[in-house]
């Protein structure tokens, strides 16, 4: 990685991570019901009957009660477990149980399901630290999303969950970084 690249991500990922530290209950609840109006109204028009999400994090933008919501409406929903050697394992969610993956991040106790598992859905939807105008994501600095989406033969939609002061012009990229199709923040959807 070049070291202009790295320390500009870095420098940029902390500023985000504070930004998102410091917000208010209040504006995050208000962020949880558009975000999950705009998440429902993607997959309804998708005609989606399986998915990829994953758990968010305190911090992150929420896709609990989008989750909720798939799983209410019997769609099939699969969500990463990290591990040691940099891929993903997924796991269908239940809305049931949870518990911490070897990187700390929340998982479901369900059913353990190889990388492969992923290549069934109709839908991807990521967390980002950021994306840029012309769909290039800057995740968080462990590539497990941009090795799964660059090994996938046939990769359905993918969607970015941010919040809508991270979508801006251009973000730092480098060879292997993945573009998706869209994000979704409270404010809308934007396709690319």
């Amino acid at each position: 990685m070049p070291a202009d690249v790295g320390s500009e991500k870095r420098a940029l990922r902390a500023e985000l991570r504070e930004r998102r530290r410091i917000l208010t209950s209040t504006q995050r609840e208000e962020f949880t019901d558009s975000l999950t109006r705009n998440l429902v109204k993607l997959t309804t028009d998708l005609g989606v009957g399986s998915l990829a999400c994953y758990l968010s994090t305190p911090d992150e933008p929420s896709t609990r009660d989008f989750l909720d919501w798939a799983a209410s409406r019997g769609l099939r929903v699969l969500l990463p477990v990290s591990r040691a050697d940099g891929l993903l394992d997924w796991a269908p969610y239940d809305g049931e149980d949870e518990e911490l993956d070897v990187l700390g991040m929340p998982k479901p106790t369900t059913e353990l399901l190889s990388p492969l598992a992923i290549n069934d859905v109709d839908l991807i939807v990521v967390p980002a630290a950021s994306v840029d105008r012309s769909g290039m994501r800057m995740g968080w600095g462990l590539g497990y999303f941009d090795k799964t989406l660059g090994s996938m033969e046939r990769c359905p939609p993918v969607y970015a969950v941010i919040f809508d002061s991270e979508l801006v012009d251009e973000v730092p990229s480098e060879r292997h970084d993945q573009r998706v199709n869209g994000v979704v923040t409270p404010s809308g959807i934007t396709a690319f």
